[in-house]
């Protein structure tokens, strides 16, 4: 008899992308997972890679979704000749945080991932109450909110465990639910198709980051849990009405459902991917043209950008910015339009003043971007 469908589920996900993984990894020598065919595994042997063999790393919260990603891991890992290991992080947001990511760690030695760490992290709040506007300092010194704040704490500590570690890459738990949560919070921003794109199945620097759950809903992974009987952690914050994608997630799309019918979070995945595939086509066409509109010195040339189609243009003044020295971050569609009116709706005005004390403006029909 075969595994519970959740547990199947969540496995062959898993499989999937360590198998990506591999693809991915230098050729010299044998494939780990064509070794691992041949080593023995006696029955009701515990099965282990190599000590050489390469290291796949999954953040666990101690979440639903993340410990049913721990445990495929645990599973499907070495099976592929791969080693599996585990990363909590303990963002210091609330009171015994400290031990909740010990134990965390704890479940993930016991299914057998190893190494395991549990990093603590500076958030760097400077205000009390989140629900009272609070603001943090977040990547690049900018001051954002609360979750922007420990999501760039977060990944700053998962690029360094990947780093110390040599790891080939981080398993992240997000799925589909979150993704139709991504997607909704990137429509209310206005920030265009970048933004209803969602989350990427692979980012990161070399693909270091990668997303298996993304095509299963949040139940699944709950139910792989149950039936493995995994204890999980819910974070109050998940429900706590002060986070937005709380909010979200309890009050925003229970009401499209109630409006619009089932199927709601499905649409919104599908969105993503392919808001996604166009905003990856607009980018090379963009990438292509940068040189076309730029002269012998490297500045824009006002008069072929604005003969360009306006998402072509505009994706080649962000890049220009970001270049100059403005954070991706802060870096927000209406600064980009003010940019661009200095292109399609000259009459003169002064220079455009954008994050990072970048400063843009036309000059003798060249456009300007850079360090004020």
């Amino acid at each position: 008899m075969g595994p519970h469908p959740a547990v199947a589920a969540i496995r062959l996900a898993v499989r999937r992308v360590l198998h990506d993984i591999l693809n991915t990894l230098p050729t010299s020598g044998e494939r780990p997972d064509r070794l691992a065919e041949r080593l023995p595994s006696p029955l009701g042997s515990t099965l282990l890679a190599p000590p050489e063999s390469p290291l796949v790393l999954v953040a666990c919260s101690g979440g639903a979704d993340s410990m049913a990603l721990a445990s495929a891991l645990a599973f499907e890992a070495p099976r592929l000749g791969l080693r599996a290991g585990g990363i909590t992080v303990d963002h210091g947001l609330q009171p015994g945080s400290d031990l909740r990511a010990e134990e965390v760690a704890l479940r993930m030695r016991g299914l057998g991932l190893d190494p395991v760490e549990s990093v603590s992290v500076d958030v760097g709040r400077v205000s009390e109450t989140a629900a009272h506007g609070a603001s943090y300092t977040g990547g690049g010194g900018r001051r954002v909110g609360p979750e922007a704040a420990a999501r760039d704490a977060r990944y700053a500590a998962l690029d360094a465990a990947l780093d110390r570690h040599g790891a080939a890459a981080v398993l992240l738990g997000h799925t589909r639910d979150d993704q139709a949560e991504t997607v909704l919070l990137g429509l209310a921003r206005g920030s265009g198709i970048r933004s209803l794109s969602g989350m990427a199945a692979v980012s990161g620097a070399g693909g270091r980051y990668r997303r298996p759950f993304l095509h299963l809903d949040r139940q699944t992974a709950r139910k792989a849990c149950m039936v493995q009987s995994l204890p999980v952690w819910d974070d109050p914050h998940n429900t706590d009405p002060a986070y937005t994608r709380s909010r979200l997630r309890h009050e925003g799309l229970p009401a499209l459902e109630k409006a619009l019918g089932k199927g709601v979070v499905e649409a919104l995945a599908r969105t993503a991917q392919l808001s996604r595939d166009d905003a990856d086509a607009l980018d090379s066409w963009a990438s292509q043209a940068e040189a076309s509109v730029r002269d012998a010195a490297g500045l824009l040339e006002c008069a072929k950008l604005y003969a360009l189609p306006p998402a072509v243009r505009r994706r080649i003044l962000r890049r220009a910015a970001i270049e100059a020295g403005a954070p991706a971050g802060s870096l927000f569609a209406r600064h980009i339009e003010e940019v661009d009116r200095l292109i399609t709706g000259w009459r003169g005005q002064g220079a455009i003043n954008l994050p990072g004390r970048v400063v843009a403006q036309r000059q003798g029909g060249r456009l300007v971007i850079r360090q004020g």
